[in-house]
C-alpha cells in the first residue's frame, strides 16, 4: 500500500474515531469515576463474510487518576495497523457552551508484509457541547486536527451549524504532500473530503481510486454494527479485580435494576479502597506500577512528525510505550 494511499485511508480511520471521541467526553460525565488501574480487553472479530480481514484487540488501562489519563492500544495482526494513544481532558465554559480539551494524541503504525514500517500521527479535536440552555445537549467537534505521516499531511477542520455543508457535525479535510518528505514528486495530489463525521462524507477532489464504488468515502452508520465483544485478561480467560466489567459489576446492576441505594453504596465503596490505596502508597513511599504502559517524557515520533506542521503546538509531548505484555 502507498504512502499517499494509506494517508488517505488514515483519514478514514480518523473519522471513525471522531464517534469514539465524543462518547469519550460523555464517558467524562459519567457517574463512575476512573479507578487508577482500571482495564478493560475487547476484540471485534473477523466478520464471516470477511475471514482475511482478521480479527481487531482493544487493551484500555487507566494509567492516571488525577488528572484522569487513558491508555490504549488498538491492532490488527493481519492488517500490519496498530493504534496507539492516550487521552485526557480539561473542561472549561465559555458562553453557555461546555468546552472539553482533549489532551494527547495517537500514533497509527502500519508495518508491510514486505519495507519499512510506517508511521502516522493523529491529534485530537476539541469538543463544545452546546444547547444546554434549551435543555437539548449536543456535541460538536471543533478547531483543526491533524495526520501526518507517510510523505503527506491531512488537515481536517471541524465545524458546525452554517458553515460548509451548512448541517451540525461537518468536516472538510485537505491531504496533500509534507513538505521536504518527498511527497511532492510528480502525479502527486491534493485529495479533498467533506461531508459529516457521525454520517457520511465524499471524496470532492482526487483520484477516484480512494473512493468507494457507491461514491462514498467513509459512512459513519457501518461502524455502529461493529460491537466490540469484553473478554477477561487472566491466563484462563477470566476478569481481573481491576477490569471494567467485574469492578463495577455491583453498580452496573444496581443502576440497571433501579436499586440507586446500592448502587451508591457500591459506588462509595470503590471509591473509599481507592483512596486507602493511595494513603497508603504515600506512607510505603511507593507509587502504583502500571500493567501495559510505561510514561515516556518525550515522544520521538510526535516530535519527528510535529514539525512537518508548523501551526501544530506543542512541539513534543508524553506519551504512553505499551510493554508488548496484553493478554494471550
Amino acid at each position: 500500500m502507498g504512502s499517499e494511499k494509506k494517508s488517505v485511508v488514515s483519514l478514514r480511520s480518523l473519522l471513525g474515531r471522531a464517534r469514539g471521541a465524543v462518547l469519550i467526553a460523555l464517558l467524562c460525565c459519567r457517574p463512575l469515576n476512573p479507578v487508577l488501574g482500571e482495564l478493560f480487553y475487547g476484540t471485534w472479530p473477523a466478520p464471516a463474510s470477511n475471514p482475511g480481514q482478521g480479527k481487531t484487540t482493544l487493551l484500555v488501562e487507566q494509567v492516571s487518576h488525577h488528572p484522569p489519563i487513558t491508555a490504549y492500544v488498538i491492532e490488527n495482526k493481519t492488517k500490519g495497523l496498530r493504534l496507539t494513544g492516550h487521552n485526557a481532558q480539561k473542561t472549561s465554559f465559555s458562553g453557555g457552551s461546555i468546552i472539553v480539551k482533549q489532551i494527547g494524541h495517537a500514533v497509527l503504525t502500519y508495518t508491510p508484509p514486505a519495507g519499512p514500517r510506517v508511521e502516522y500521527l493523529l491529534t485530537l479535536p476539541r469538543l463544545r457541547i452546546d444547547g444546554l440552555w434549551y435543555g437539548s445537549p449536543y456535541i460538536e467537534l471543533t478547531e483543526t486536527t491533524y495526520i501526518v505521516g507517510g510523505g503527506f499531511v491531512c488537515t481536517i477542520e471541524y465545524k458546525g451549524r452554517g458553515y460548509f455543508s451548512g448541517k451540525s457535525h461537518s468536516f472538510k479535510a485537505h491531504v496533500v504532500p509534507a513538505p521536504g518528505m518527498g511527497g511532492a514528486g510528480a502525479g502527486a495530489e491534493e485529495h479533498v473530503v467533506e461531508g459529516t463525521w457521525h454520517e457520511k462524507s465524499k471524496l470532492v477532489k482526487g483520484g477516484s481510486r480512494h473512493q468507494r464504488a457507491d461514491g462514498a468515502f467513509h459512512d459513519a452508520g457501518e461502524e455502529r454494527k461493529k460491537e466490540v465483544t469484553a473478554l477477561g485478561g487472566e491466563a484462563d480467560g477470566s476478569m481481573g479485580e481491576f477490569e471494567t466489567r467485574r469492578l463495577w459489576a455491583a453498580v452496573a446492576k444496581g443502576i440497571r435494576e433501579g436499586d440507586f441505594e446500592t448502587a451508591s453504596r457500591e459506588k462509595s465503596r470503590i471509591e473509599n479502597e481507592q483512596r486507602q490505596r493511595r494513603r497508603d502508597e504515600v506512607a510505603a513511599g511507593t507509587s502504583w506500577e502500571l500493567k501495559h504502559f510505561k510514561r515516556v517524557e518525550n515522544d520521538s515520533v510526535y516530535e519527528r512528525l510535529a514539525r512537518l506542521v508548523p501551526k501544530l503546538t506543542p512541539a513534543t509531548e508524553d506519551c504512553y510505550e505499551f510493554l508488548e505484555n496484553g493478554p494471550q
